[in-house]
């Protein structure tokens, strides 16, 4: 199921899927059947796979008549980020594709050594926009704004300790994620001023629950600035899978429903080539990733912004 948070013009944020280019809405469908069901998309993760399929008979279920009735055409609904507002920091995942480790060692001080363990950081929830959405350049503060495309997972079942052979028992689906990243304001090895800043994790353009994505560790992913391919690669070769990223996060931290963790960036990014290419004003990106769709935002100038 291809789970969005959606609205129309200026009304509040609502909690759809999509059928057949149309977003129907859980709870209006819902209610039809005299049942409840969440108007967002975290309190639907907290329902569990239960959710989806009490969705999906809803669906079944309905007459043509009903499904018009709850329903609008994907081109007059604007699609949000799928969890607009993380109840915590999204993890980040650093230098997890072997080619990413080699350039950012030549180009950002990183080590050249492929890593022992996940390397980790986080961006806080203020970061999270949505597709179409715009990314704010703030050039006080950076002159080297760069892209990553990224698999995001989202979790579905909690916990402390998993194991790696469990690990996928506890993923509910994946979106896709952009790490901006402002490479000149790290401070001191730490990555959160670069990586965290308002707009720095654009994500989407839709949830899409496990069941659709038959191999995660096989999808492709690719990112265009201004329509010009700069990255192309496949999860397959990450270096940490979502298997290793979930049992040792969770080691860490407690997981729970709703939590984000995207899984590295390929090579390919602004930083590493030769000449650098960074982001800037009027730049158009996409981020792409296989059975979930692409994410496009506007690189806009803070000072139109703030006017």
């Amino acid at each position: 199921m291809k789970l969005v948070t959606y609205r129309i013009n200026h009304t509040p944020a609502r909690l759809g899927f999509i059928e057949e280019n149309m977003v129907i809405d859980i709870q209006k469908l819902a209610q039809l059947k005299a049942m409840h069901m969440p108007d967002n998309m975290l309190d639907f993760i907290d329902l569990g796979i239960e959710g989806v399929k009490q969705v999906v008979q809803l669906y079944n279920t309905a007459t043509k008549e009903e499904l018009l009735d709850t329903s609008i055409p994907v081109g007059n609904a604007t699609l949000m980020a799928p969890i607009p507002r993380p109840r915590k920091n999204i993890f980040g995942i650093g230098l997890n594709y072997t080619e990413h480790v080699a350039e950012s060692a030549r180009t950002l001080d990183t080590s050249k050594e492929l890593p022992q363990q996940p390397v980790i950081f986080s961006k806080p929830p203020s970061a999270v926009i949505g597709t179409e959405g715009d990314i704010i350049h703030n050039q006080k503060i950076t002159q080297q704004l760069d892209y990553e495309v990224e698999l995001a997972v989202i979790i579905g079942k909690g916990g402390k300790n998993i194991a790696k052979e469990n690990a996928m028992d506890h993923v509910y689906g994946y979106t896709v994620i952009n790490d901006i990243s402002a490479r000149d304001c790290r401070r001191a090895g730490q990555w959160i001023v670069s990586k965290g800043q308002d707009t720095f994790a654009p994500m989407g353009p839709v949830l899409v629950t496990k069941d659709e994505i038959e191999d995660p560790h096989n999808l492709n992913l690719s990112l265009k600035l201004n329509g010009v391919e700069k990255q192309n690669s496949n999860t397959k070769y990450m270096l940490f899978n979502i298997n290793d990223l979930i049992h040792d996060l969770s080691t860490v931290f407690t997981l729970d429903p709703g939590d984000i963790i995207a899984t590295g960036t390929p090579a390919g990014v602004g930083a590493g080539r030769n000449p650098q290419e960074f982001m800037w004003p009027g730049d158009v990106v996409e981020a792409t990733v296989e059975g979930i769709g692409t994410l496009k935002n506007y690189i806009v100038d803070s000072e139109e912004v703030n006017n």
